[in-house]
């Protein structure tokens, strides 16, 4: 049995008792709506066999409840079936076409820059958005819906979309800013935190909804097209307050009533459009004008697809810069069909194909080339219905660069044709040149193979959305095949080079070994003959300087006085260290210094001996040098040692 996403909602916040509706619908946005799959998200493991209770709204009286079988039955949005992106295993919405490759779950880091904090992480690429919005609110504390991240690769990014599908670089810097906020009162901040309970009335259906303060009104507006499949640039209120910016506005400052504001939604009917033919008089035209068939437009295929006046052309006409002329087509493009559409590139198209194919084969990418004509009566349909899809956008986002420009003036075209010969060959240049007016809008898949950048498909704009995913799916797997070859060959040359590299490096690092070596050998026996020269120098230095001493104490030692001189002369043996003896008369009243002088001569300076006398036992070299023999007792004869002073 069918039930609508209101019955889903509500059974799962009777469940789950999750009241904030915002929160409900991002756990049932990433189960698909698959009620059971999104308790099985919330709920604690241990309950998941087990049997639960919950409040009957009918008695008022607890009951058990099973917990709920695999074949329960939900409405699936538009028959979306879930498609896998080349990139890794999670899971992208698409219709029934499906592309599944595996490919190995990668660990991807974040650096996400808030304030003066670098928040540093890491995280599956099988978690989605949703999952890093939380991760980011754990580490900041800043709330999901208010976090404004800039460097994911597209902004129309969905919390249930894969980081797998977004190409993500390694690592990757994403800045978080958050929406300015007006000074609030006491009151105003409490009312931030306190949930509002919404009535909306939808033409016969009434909805009670409760949402935190902090949800911005453009977020409730989302979360009323996941109930009731009414697009947000579709939907028409009543209620709500006029406040500047009301879209951007957290719901406790746009001020509603407080606990509670009814509201009404309703989705916008066209207007009908009238047809009538050109006449060449006046009068026929007033005439025909009054007889003018009209007719209305099917609301849920072509709402806001037609115009009902004359618009200015995506690009003017005798552009003179490329550049200049996609950033236009950009911004009028968003202008006209709302936030939902390609990231287009805003550059020339050789830059468009440096950016997707002339990379290394891990980082190449496939380029979509779109071409727009305002003469087309396809091309509202295809820009808001096809190119507006989320899972179109999440397949482009994921795999292509998307150049887009506008062919209505002639002008323009040839400019068009001139980069197409320029970057991708005549054959390119010719096949964009004959396409009919009637096939336009086209989206044309450009790949590069190995070393050949060239047309894969072109997509004319008479397709159904199954058909373009289809062919989009087709495309990148078949570029997907052949991009996986080339990262193999690319890996295999880089090991070669590698391997040489290290070989290279390996020969000169042992040749600056052996320079080194070389060096230090050289230095080490620079060091040792500088050293051996050194103490050379000290050494003949101070035999210099010992000789002078010696010279000088010879000048002043007299002539030995002669053996029968009488009791005027004294006899001193000096016992030498080695056991050897000096003998030499002096006079009685020669001074101790002249006796000192002797044996400097001798070779035995008193800087390098002492002289000591055996009785009693005293250090002469410490005596006044004036003192004469006779005065110290060495008379008639004396023996004195010498002994070596120590180095200290």
């Amino acid at each position: 049995m069918s039930e609508s996403r209101e019955e889903i909602l509500a059974n799962f916040q009777g469940i789950t008792a999750i009241e904030d509706v915002a929160e409900a619908i991002l756990h049932l946005d990433e189960a698909d709506w698959d009620l059971l799959s999104a308790i099985n998200r919330v709920m604690p493991q241990d309950v998941s066999n087990s049997s639960f209770k919950h409040n009957s709204m009918l008695n008022n009286s607890e009951v058990d409840v099973e917990m709920i079988d695999d074949d329960i039955s939900v409405i699936k949005p538009k028959s979306i079936v879930p498609i896998r992106p080349i990139d890794g295993t999670s899971v992208i919405h698409g219709p029934s076409t499906s592309c599944k490759i595996d490919r190995p779950m990668r660990t991807l880091e974040f650096r996400v820059h808030y304030l003066e904090n670098v928040h540093n992480f890491f995280m599956p690429d099988t978690d989605n958005v949703g999952d890093l919005r939380r991760k980011i609110c754990d580490l900041s504390g800043v709330a999901p819906c208010r976090q404004i991240l800039e460097g994911l690769q597209s902004p129309l990014v969905l919390p249930n979309c894969p980081l797998s599908s977004l190409c993500l670089p390694l690592p990757c810097n994403i800045f978080m800013k958050v929406p300015e906020e007006k000074q609030l009162d006491d009151r105003s901040a409490e009312r931030l935190t306190q949930m509002y309970t919404l009535n909306i009335d939808n033409e016969d259906k009434l909805l009670k909804l409760q949402f935190p303060g902090t949800r911005t009104i453009l977020q409730i507006k989302g979360d009323i097209y996941s109930l009731t499949n009414i697009p947000v640039r579709h939907q028409v209120w009543t209620g709500w307050p006029d406040t500047p910016n009301l879209d951007e506005t957290m719901l406790a400052l746009s001020g509603v009533g407080f606990p509670v504001h009814n509201l009404k939604v309703r989705k916008v009917v066209p207007k009908p459009i009238t047809v009538h033919n050109d006449s060449d008089s006046e009068e026929s035209s007033v005439g025909e004008f009054e007889d003018a068939e009209t007719f209305a437009v099917e609301d849920d295929i072509f709402l806001d697809n037609v115009r009902t006046k004359k618009e200015d052309p995506l690009i003017p006409d005798n552009v003179d810069d490329e550049t200049i002329g996609c950033i236009q087509f950009s911004e009028r493009f968003q202008e006209r069909y709302g936030p939902l559409h390609p990231l287009f590139f805003q550059g020339s198209l050789d830059n468009a194909i440096k950016e997707a194919c002339m990379k290394p084969a891990k980082d190449r990418r496939l380029l979509g080339i779109y071409l727009h004509h305002e003469a087309s009566v396809l091309s509202n349909v295809f820009c808001a219905q096809l190119l507006g899809c989320e899972s179109v956008l999440q397949v482009l986002a994921a795999n292509f660069v998307v150049y887009g420009w506008d062919l209505t003036f002639e002008s323009n075209k040839n400019m068009l044709l001139s980069s197409v010969s320029n970057t991708l060959g005549g054959v390119a240049s010719m096949t964009v040149k004959n396409i009919p007016l009637d096939r336009l809008p086209v989206l044309i898949i450009i790949m590069r193979i190995r070393s050949n950048t060239e047309i894969f498909s072109v997509i004319n704009g008479n397709v159904t959305l199954e058909e373009l995913l289809g062919q989009l799916v087709e495309g990148v797997e078949r570029w997907a095949g052949r991009r996986d070859e080339e990262i193999q060959e690319e890996q295999q040359r880089a090991a070669l080079q590698q391997l040489k590299w290290e070989q290279d490096e390996a020969y000169r690092q042992s040749l600056e070994a052996d320079r080194a070596k070389e060096e230090l050998k050289k230095r080490i026996e620079k060091a040792e003959n500088e050293e051996r020269a050194r103490i050379e120098s000290e050494r003949q230095e101070a035999e210099a300087k010992r000789e002078a001493v010696r010279q000088a104490a010879l000048s002043r030692l007299p002539e030995e006085p002669p053996a029968d001189a009488g009791n005027s002369i004294t006899k001193i043996r000096v016992r030498l260290p080695e056991g050897s003896f000096l003998e030499r008369r002096f006079t009685t009243n020669t001074m101790l210094k002249i006796l000192l002088d002797y044996l400097t001569v001798e070779g035995y300076p008193a800087e390098e001996y002492k002289i000591i006398s055996s009785w009693p036992r005293r250090d002469l070299t410490t005596i006044d040098g004036d003192s004469t023999l006779l005065a110290l007792k060495l008379c008639p004869q004396e023996t004195v040692m010498l002994e070596k002073r120590s180095s200290e």
